[in-house]
């Protein structure tokens, strides 16, 4: 008889919120360099996402108190190899009265992997305006988890989907094996982080920007019928911007609206937008993407 122990495999929340746990100066150092641990992939690169996220705490670290993120833009430069730790360097751009502005250089080897800019703002009042959710939208509750979909697909890709800290739901209905319906530039996706997650704003702020970079390329894959198991396909990051709007928290329901506006040239731009279950306007999205499919170069 075995007596061995059974292997536990590693909870996804706990690496979210470990990699989120950046070591490091803080906003009483001269000094504003941080490092943090990489989230384990099975394709061995980082997920954007992350990095992203990671960016943005770093560049927190180093804020007055009260001040909180409104907006980032950001390059992703090389792809990161996710069996390395990360190196963060903020740049103290500018401290105004009411803004503060950082650039965060993300480096693995001694090379920018990521670089991004950041703008964050004391609480202020002033005009107000949302852009309305989309009406007639199914709730999370009818329709299937993710798993669901994932038939067909290699235990390597499986993984992809599976091993993330992340409940997401998709209308119509997610492209990872084939694509169902009309072929059009849209679709939306209901997320959470898959278990509660503490109070700190800052972390929700961090975990929305983690959530972002999933899905919101797949407006464009959708209008040309192209799923994620396409033999030869290759998807990249280019860029990434986000404004927060309102605050929310990752944990609970959230809608994300998406997008293709164009496609040429061998990229793609899709936008988003991520609503509370509530249809409160959360946060808006942009991102560019390299993006070759066989034969139709």
């Amino acid at each position: 008889m075995d007596d061995a122990e059974p292997t536990v495999e590693p909870d996804p929340v706990a690496s979210l919120l470990a990699v989120l746990d950046l070591s490091g100066s803080d906003a009483r150092t001269s000094e504003d360099i941080f490092t943090g641990t990489s989230q384990s992939m099975p394709l061995g690169r980082v997920y954007g996402g992350q990095v992203l996220a990671q960016s943005i705490v770093a560049a927190e670290r180093t804020i007055p108190d009260g001040r909180i993120v409104h907006s980032m833009h950001g390059y992703f430069l090389r792809p990161g190899d996710s069996t390395k730790g990360i190196t963060f360097a903020v740049d103290r751009i500018h401290d105004g009265r009411s803004f503060s502005t950082r650039r965060t250089q993300a480096f693995q080897d001694g090379v920018p992997i990521f670089s991004m800019i950041a703008s964050f703002q004391d609480e202020d009042p002033g005009l107000e305006h949302q852009e309305p959710m989309p009406e007639d939208i199914p709730g999370p509750d009818e329709l299937p988890d993710v798993e669901s979909h994932l038939q067909g697909l290699h235990p390597m890709s499986k993984r992809l989907f599976t091993d993330r800290p992340v409940d997401l739901r998709h209308i119509p209905s997610p492209i990872y094996a084939s694509v169902q319906g009309e072929r059009v530039p849209r679709q939306a996706v209901w997320m959470r982080v898959r278990r509660p997650l503490p109070d700190a704003a800052g972390i929700h702020r961090a975990a929305l920007a983690y959530l972002s970079d999933l899905t919101i390329q797949e407006s464009i894959l959708r209008a040309h019928g192209i799923a994620w198991a396409t033999p030869g396909l290759k998807v990249a990051s280019l860029d990434h911007a986000m404004w927060w709007h309102r605050f929310g928290r990752a944990d609970e329901w959230m809608l994300y609206v998406q997008e293709s506006p164009s496609a040429r040239g061998g990229r793609g731009l899709a936008t988003g937008r991520v609503y509370s279950a509530a249809g409160v306007l959360l946060a808006s999205v942009a991102q560019e993407i390299m993006v070759r499919v066989p034969d139709a170069d």
